[in-house]
């Protein structure tokens, strides 16, 4: 069988510093886990955390698990190998899954928005309106849309010509439409369509819910706005920092010829690294509930 094979160029000095990069990322790897795990099964175990906006809260720490397992093994083989390379067919799958779960990233928050916005803004009707079908719908929502959307500009891409054989990354991304001879203009303008439907959508309803909270709120007591500033917070948090990582990424693709190597390196990594270590930490620390069930549980570990 003819397999097209990809080289992903994105390394520096990988053969000098390659046990050295092993070990922090897969470092950073098992932390990823640990962490997000440790607070999804605080979650799935005690019965005060089983409500919509901890579900989501765990929906997004999976999220961040998939998304580190789709980059991590990879990056870790190619660290040890001699060559960096990896098959058209496997980085067409790991560009759709890559952005899938990006886009599923800021539906959960736009999730996560809208049910802090009836909990605050309609507190009477939220029994009503959160019930478990309608936190189900939303989940599966946010991860089926994303794939479904992904997937064409993939599978349209499943034929097309390649001119260049070298991947100016350490994994796939959209920069892979650098290396087709000839573009897809109606695949390129879809593209654009799915970026606005999957994170400046979500986006800009997460910025007008937020918004209508914060009216509400400022007509209240102080008691009361200090509350939702402590149930509102950690997810504001989440989405800048995830925003500045999504829109770091996007600028690293277009500006493909523009950013030396290394720093193109040193920002990739970044990208992959903070947002799945910082979301745990921040919802581990400034959700109350959360860390009163965190505390206690590593009070018991250190325990003989």
């Amino acid at each position: 069988m003819n397999v097209t094979y990809i080289t992903l160029g994105g390394h520096v000095e990988v053969e000098k510093y390659r046990f050295l990069y092993f070990v922090i990322m897969l470092i950073a790897f098992i932390l990823i886990l640990s962490s997000n795990f440790t607070i999804v099964y605080l979650i799935v175990v005690h019965k005060d955390l089983h409500e919509p906006m901890y579900v989501f809260i765990a929906a997004l720490l999976i999220n961040s698990v998939l998304f580190s397992t789709v980059v991590y093994p990879k990056l870790l083989i190619d660290f040890l190998s001699d060559k960096q390379i990896i098959s058209y067919q496997a980085c067409l799958f790991q560009v759709c899954v890559f952005y899938s779960i990006s886009g599923s990233e800021f539906l959960l928050l736009a999730a996560m928005a809208y049910d802090r916005y009836v909990s605050i803004c309609k507190p009477l009707h939220y029994p009503t309106i959160m019930r478990k079908a309608t936190v189900i719908i939303l989940l599966v929502l946010s991860w089926l849309l994303p794939v479904c959307h992904t997937a064409v500009p993939v599978i349209g891409n499943a034929q097309t010509q390649l001119c260049s054989f070298t991947l100016k990354g350490i994994f796939c991304n959209n920069s892979i439409n650098n290396l087709f001879c000839v573009n897809s203009r109606a695949l390129l303008i879809f593209g654009l369509v799915v970026l606005f439907n999957i994170s400046l959508l979500p986006l800009l309803f997460i910025l007008f819910t937020y918004t209508m909270i914060f009216i509400t709120t400022y007509k209240s007591c102080g008691k009361v706005r200090k509350k939702v500033a402590n149930t509102c917070l950690p997810h504001l948090l989440v989405l800048i920092n995830y925003s500045y990582l999504f829109t770091f990424e996007t600028t690293m693709v277009r500006l493909d010829s523009d950013i030396a190597k290394t720093a193109r390196f040193v920002m990739t990594i970044q990208m992959i690294t903070c947002n799945p270590l910082c979301n745990p930490i921040i919802y581990g620390i400034k959700m109350k509930e959360i860390y009163k069930h965190l505390k206690r549980l590593l009070c018991q570990a250190k325990v003989p």
